[in-house]
Order: structure tokens, then sequence, then C-alpha cells
């Protein structure tokens, strides 16, 4: 498949060819779009089921994303192949995101599970480092997932990546985040000891509130 390539418009004719080439990477990431739409429709679906039957939401809140144009193309040539949309499509499985926020670590676990046995959902990857922890600390549960979408006149399956995380996971993430990309920083190794140690202290705040939660409900 022919690369796609990026770069400054010098006239009507290179104008023309950077259209052309737009057209299909716009189309795949229509498709992208389509499938984080049935994915959170899924797990909305869920949601709305377990607060009627079980008076118990097991998300609080889901958010959404495409990987930008830039970030796709620096992935790629990180990886070391070239710009193509097989390439983009075989070997990317974040491009589609998903991050589900949940109020306990068994509401994870229990909605993961609801999600991937769902005949239309396929598992193809979990990597689950909730039970096994990045060594910075990092809490999550991490799906790729293939999912069908239905066009016009296609059945097409795509991959979609599902982060789950607590609301103490998801606020440590974050911070981490923003402080990891300062520069300059003194004391480095002992910031990071400080972030592990806040990962492994909100990991003990969510197990206690979560026990409380179920002696409540006992």
């Amino acid at each position: 498949m022919e690369q796609l390539k990026f770069g400054n418009v010098f006239d009507e004719q290179s104008a023309k060819e950077m259209l052309e080439q737009a057209a299909p990477f716009i189309e795949l990431m229509m498709q992208y779009r389509c499938a984080l739409m049935e994915v959170e429709t899924k797990l909305k679906v869920l949601n709305e089921e377990f607060s009627l039957t079980y008076d118990h939401n097991p998300f609080e809140s889901i958010k959404t994303r495409l990987k930008s144009p830039a970030g796709i193309i620096e992935k790629c040539r990180r990886k070391g192949f070239d710009v193509t949309l097989e390439n983009i499509e075989n070997n990317m499985f974040d491009i589609a995101g998903i991050r589900v926020i949940c109020s306990f670590p068994e509401d994870i676990y229990l909605l993961a599970d609801y999600l991937i046995q769902q005949d239309d959902i396929i598992l193809i990857n979990k990597k689950d480092y909730i039970a096994k922890p990045k060594e910075n600390g990092y809490r999550s549960l991490h799906l790729i997932v293939d999912v069908p979408i239905f066009l016009s006149d296609e059945k097409k399956h795509m991959k979609v990546e599902v982060q789950f995380r607590t609301i103490a996971m998801d606020f440590w993430a974050s911070l981490e985040h923003k402080l990891r990309y300062k520069k300059d920083l003194e004391n480095s190794d002992q910031i990071a000891t400080e972030l592990k140690q806040c990962a492994e202290e909100s990991a003990r705040l969510d197990y206690r509130m979560q026990q409380i939660r179920n002696q409540i409900e006992k």
C-alpha cells in the first residue's frame, strides 16, 4: 500500500494529491469513531441495567478519544513502520480509546467481564496493571477488544482500547502524567519514589472504601 505523505502544499496539484490521500485516512478515522460509539453504548447499557436492577452504577464517568494524526504518525515512525492505512490498522490498537472511571476496584472487573462476555466482542489483549502495577505505581485495567461496526455496504471489525480505573487511580495517573513531563526536575529519583508511595496509599484507600461499601450492602 502506498505510504501516506504529509508535507507542505506548494501548488494546486500538490493540494489535490494530498486531498486524495487524506480521504481514505478520514474514512478510517470515521470507522474508529463508530467503533467507539459501539463500545460506549454497550457500557452505558450495562450501567443502566445495573442502576435499575441492583440500584448500583458500576461506573462514574466515561470518556472517548481518537489519537490525533500527529500522534499516529509519531507512533508509526517510533515503531519503525511506514505510515500506511494497512500498517495503522494492523499495528496500532490504541487509536480509538475509552476510559471508564469506576468507584471501586470490584466494579472494574465486574464491568470488564460483562463487556467481553458479549458475543460480538472479541478480547484481543488484556493487561491488568491493578493486580500487577507498573514500576512507577500506575494502576489500571487495559483491554484491547475487537468490535464489529455495520456500515451501509459492509460489516467491519475495528479495535478499541478500553481502560478501567477507579477515581483514585485516575486522579493519581492524571497528576503523575503532568509531573512526569516537567523538565529539569531536581531530585527526580526522590519524586518518583514519593509518587509510587502515593499510588500505594491510593490503592489502600480504594480497597478500604470497597470494604466499607461491602459492609453497608450486607
